[in-house]
């Protein structure tokens, strides 16, 4: 409601105790704020905790606000989207961000995207992360194994002689099997794993 009255008035609120009980409301709320006080701690930390993606209308200098960021990506961890480069290489912020969500990985630094924890971590929440992960992460037989198990889709992330793994493979048409399209020629004409793909279809239309 008093979001709505903030939105009425077209305008940017200075008034710290109306912003303050508009982002404890809806942190996105923060939008309408006056650059001051997008620019206040206490009233971007209460934003963020009602809603992670309110870091977007933050301040640049409380995007670098570490303890901020880390309580917006508790709540939502794609706002490490929005958290300056400096946080977004910040290894234990990342690895809250992606414990989340685990789409978080794709803003994470090149050296946190080759972060083998943090990969795992990011592919057992969302396995097609595995896509953001780096090239070496992506001929990691486990990392790859886990991400598969979460989401077959990812073996399309793999590298070539990990979709020519007949473990890997496997995992994958039977969690979907629409998978088997990333898998090597040789295992899109093996009979076992074909059954296992029509089997997992034959799942996926009972769920639906």
């Amino acid at each position: 409601m008093i979001e709505l009255m903030i939105k009425a008035l077209g305008k940017k609120i200075e008034e710290k105790e109306i912003v303050m009980e508009a982002v404890k409301e809806n942190g996105r709320a923060l939008e309408h704020a006056s650059k001051e006080l997008q620019n206040d701690h206490e009233i971007v930390m209460e934003a963020v905790k009602e809603d992670g993606d309110a870091l977007r209308h933050a301040s640049k200098e409380l995007q670098n606000d570490r303890e901020i960021v880390m309580e917006a990506v508790k709540q939502d961890g794609y706002a490490l989207w929005w958290a300056s480069k400096e946080l977004q290489n910040d290894r234990e912020i990342v690895m809250e961000a992606v414990k989340q969500n685990g789409i978080a990985l794709l803003h994470a630094s090149k050296e946190l995207q080759n972060d083998r924890e943090i990969v795992m971590e990011a592919v057992k929440e969302y396995g097609d992360a595995l896509g953001w992960a780096s090239k070496e992460l992506q001929n990691d037989h486990e990392i790859v194994m886990e991400a598969v198990k979460h989401d077959g889709h990812a073996l399309e992330h793999a590298f070539k002689e990990l979709q020519n793994d007949r473990e890997i493979v496997m995992e994958a048409v039977k969690q979907d099997g629409r998978a088997l399209r990333y898998a090597s020629k040789e295992f899109q004409n093996d009979r076992e794993i074909v059954i296992h793909k029509k089997n997992s279809n034959k799942k996926c239309k009972i769920i639906n």
